[in-house]
């Protein structure tokens, strides 16, 4: 089973396929040895809520992957998007009324088989302050850390620690903050905080600000079940 984003206008492709989202690590109880549950990460564009680029094991929850969900609609695999209450929540994420939500969602893989999960979907907002995409964060709840083949491009190689500014400023485009509201929150010009996310987004190798967001939760660089997402104090140089 995978995990399924929607498409971004401004997403980078190749061959008309976008860049897949790194794969998370596995985090393990160092007592024991047992897995905790892991986060999967994928995003999709506002409106329509179609995939555009999902992290390979996201995609592998749902028996596909990253190509074959590329473009397709995030409802063909939460069979409970059919629930009013659901896509109302999208829509609040897709039209600005609302910067996250977290639901309790049921997903189906290709074979129909289906399983329980925590799904969180947060809206990432452009230089206009309008939403450019919705990174989804999903929690199954039967996974057990389980390495799985799946072929896709490497991961992206990210250091694993961040300046102060650059975390700050990556803390606010994962909580949804425009250019405008950076900038008032950090004392900075418009321009010094594109010039700050233009630097993440190469360091990411990431085409737009909601890949960003997905990559730095797939990197490990972004709490997971805290609002606003924080980037852990031992990650900050």
């Amino acid at each position: 089973m995978s995990v399924v984003t929607a498409k971004s206008t401004d997403a980078s492709t190749s061959k008309g396929i976008p860049n897949a989202v790194p794969v998370s690590g596995v985090r393990r109880n160092g007592a024991e040895g047992r897995p905790h549950r892991r986060t999967f990460t994928a995003h999709v564009s506002p409106g329509d809520l179609t995939i555009a680029a999902s992290e390979p094991e996201f995609a592998h929850r749902f028996g596909c992957t990253p190509a074959e969900m590329y473009g397709r609609g995030i409802h063909e695999f939460l069979p409970t998007m059919s629930l009013p209450a659901l896509r109302k929540r999208f829509a609040g994420l897709s039209e600005g009324r609302s910067d996250r939500f977290t639901e309790r969602v049921i997903g189906r893989d290709r074979a129909g088989r289906t399983f329980s999960a925590e799904l969180t979907g947060i809206s990432v907002k452009g230089t206009a302050g309008k939403p450019v995409g919705i990174v989804v964060l999903l929690r199954p709840d039967d996974d057990t850390g389980g390495t799985v083949t799946v072929d896709a491009e490497p991961a992206v190689s990210v250091r694993r620690t961040l300046s102060k500014l650059d975390a700050q400023v990556l803390e606010g485009v994962a909580s949804g903050a425009s250019t405008v509201q950076l900038a008032t929150r950090l004392y900075m010009s418009r321009q010094g905080v594109e010039y700050r996310v233009g630097l993440l987004l190469r360091k990411f190798q990431a085409p737009n600000r909601p890949a960003l967001v997905a990559r730095a939760h797939g990197a490990g660089l972004l709490t997971v079940g805290q609002w606003p997402p924080r980037v852990p104090p031992e990650l900050i140089a």
